[in-house]
């Protein structure tokens, strides 16, 4: 079962994807939460860590880039698995082996690299087995970015939040830590 999880900046979606995760802990599947973002500099470093350090004591797997292949590996019967965040997983594709220039025309988007990896996850999704929770950022709600890269990539995140609510069995809206079950 696949649950989407979004929400803007600190709304709580990281947090309440991992109480739903300690539930499912506590009727006794296995948890391991899939981190992916990379370290690209300090302060997303100090993130990171700060992540880390608040984070039950689960098995962790980085999946930066091949994320349904991270999922079809470790998906199991009585497993939970926790997704953290599909926005920085996007990031990643979108940024990927971009030139300089495709990053800041925002043609970073129209890269293979990132249409096979999201093809895959919204494939392989449907069929795993166990519990998949994945937290993703609702960026539409704000003002129109100002920049082409900016405006790519808010709707690429619009564009697989779309496509993964569409195969998930639930979808929460996360508001002031207030979860919203939208389906």
């Amino acid at each position: 079962m696949a649950e989407l999880i979004l929400g803007g900046a600190r709304s709580g979606k990281s947090g309440e994807a991992e109480r739903r995760a300690q539930a499912a802990e506590a009727a006794g599947c296995k948890v391991i939460y899939i981190a992916t973002a990379e370290a690209r500099d300090a302060e997303m470093a100090r993130r990171i860590a700060r992540h880390r350090a608040t984070r039950p004591n689960w098995e962790t797997q980085e999946a930066p880039i091949a994320l349904a292949a991270s999922l079809a590996a470790a998906a199991r019967p009585q497993t939970c698995l926790l997704v953290d965040c599909l926005t920085l997983w996007l990031s990643n594709l979108f940024f990927a082996g971009a030139t300089a220039q495709q990053a800041e025309t925002g043609a970073a988007l129209a890269c293979p690299l990132l249409a096979r990896e999201t093809a895959a996850l919204l494939d392989t999704l449907p069929h795993l087995p166990g519990r998949v929770l994945l937290v993703s950022n609702e960026v539409g709600c704000g003002i129109i970015p100002g920049n082409p890269v900016s405006r790519a990539f808010a709707d690429a995140q619009g564009r697989l939040n779309q496509q993964v609510a569409a195969i998930s069995e639930q979808v929460t809206l996360m508001a002031a830590g207030l979860p919203l079950r939208l389906k």
